[in-house]
């Protein structure tokens, strides 16, 4: 148990107009009071002022622009799986025409950022060789150095990732946090690109089995806290960092919600926060909807929650949908509502 009675500073979202409210994460979102959590013991509200400076910082400091993309506002990551077994949309754009033809339409229709994908990550997935995932990816991110919106590789081996770049990709998305490939946080560093780091729990291959936390918000939050600490380790700057909290990975749907319904607290990296929820198992399973595809409306609603509460970057199959639901959301006056319960 931590002595450190502001480790967990769980920022509680206010309207803006709120006295006292501040920006979280330099953004759209504001808060007034946090919940302090704590391992064993009953949450405690306290005014945002009453917090160490340091700790305040860390929370209301603007987030830098990722690859010259400011993140003012919620930013939308299309996923572009380049694989012939993801779990939504498996096989569809394996064909390179496909691939290009649909990362143009999701430019079109709003995307800020595409993900790019050779290897399924799905529960059971099996590891892809370097040499096929490198051929899945590196020929259709060549063939998108025309687009404005730039390029995510999605992949956990330094090799993939390094060929990624050196054929356009921007930045570098290891679902894993740095524990597939020991060499990935030296590459990340020498390549000098920005790196979204995930919590996961496992190898997709068997993450699925059993997994177990003592308190999921903060064990995963303590995990990406050292995550983050060995890319800094490694040479990665700060500003190059992104964090995210891998739901699904190694995680139940009691797990899954629990990290949503305390979503904020992850602010306290005091790096820029992405979220991927679109399409996942546990919205079907609340939602009614057996099929991925019919997980849309789920999974635009998680993805406003997490705008309204400040999440910078939303990592979705249905762009278009999510790019029309926050032009409304925005329209209408953003993310004014408050939030005076914790769990």
């Amino acid at each position: 148990m931590s002595a450190d009675p502001y480790r967990y500073p769980r920022p509680l979202i206010c309207d803006p107009a709120t006295p006292g409210a501040l920006p979280l994460a330099g953004g759209w979102a504001h808060f007034s009071h946090v919940a302090l959590l704590s391992r064993g013991g009953a949450p405690r509200v306290v005014p945002a002022t009453d917090l160490p400076e340091e700790v305040l910082a860390r929370l209301t400091a603007p987030r830098a622009p990722l690859v010259g993309l400011p993140l003012d506002r919620p930013r939308i990551m299309g996923i572009l799986n380049l694989t012939p077994d993801s779990f939504s949309d498996g096989g569809k754009f394996l064909v390179p025409e496909a691939a290009l033809a649909h990362a143009r339409a999701m430019a079109a229709a709003g995307a800020d950022i595409l993900d790019l994908g050779g290897e399924s990550t799905r529960p059971g997935a099996a590891t892809v060789p370097v040499d096929e995932e490198i051929a899945r990816t590196a020929p259709v991110i060549g063939a998108l150095t025309d687009l404005a919106v730039p390029v995510s590789i999605d992949t956990r081996k330094a090799a993939v990732a390094r060929v990624a770049i050196r054929a356009g990709a921007k930045i570098i998305n290891d679902v894993s946090g740095l524990a597939h490939d020991p060499a990935m946080a030296d590459e990340i560093a020498a390549l000098g690109v920005p790196a979204v780091l995930m919590h996961s729990q496992g190898d997709p291959a068997t993450m699925h089995l059993d997994p177990r936390y003592d308190d999921v918000l903060l064990d995963v939050y303590d995990a990406l806290e050292d995550i983050l600490a060995r890319a800094r380790a490694a040479g990665v700057p700060r500003n190059h960092l992104v964090a995210d909290i891998g739901i699904g990975f190694g995680k139940t749907q009691a797990h899954n919600l629990a990290l949503l319904r305390d979503l904020p607290l992850f602010h306290a990296l005091g790096v820029p926060l992405l979220l991927g929820v679109s399409r996942k198992r546990f919205i079907g399973v609340i939602g009614h909807a057996q099929e991925p595809a019919d997980r849309m409306p789920g999974s635009v609603a998680l993805a406003l929650r997490a705008a309204a509460e400040g999440v910078h970057i939303l990592r979705v199959h249905d762009v278009a949908e999510t790019a029309q639901a926050f032009a409304l959301w925005q329209a209408a006056g953003g993310p004014i509502h408050g939030d005076r319960e914790t769990r």
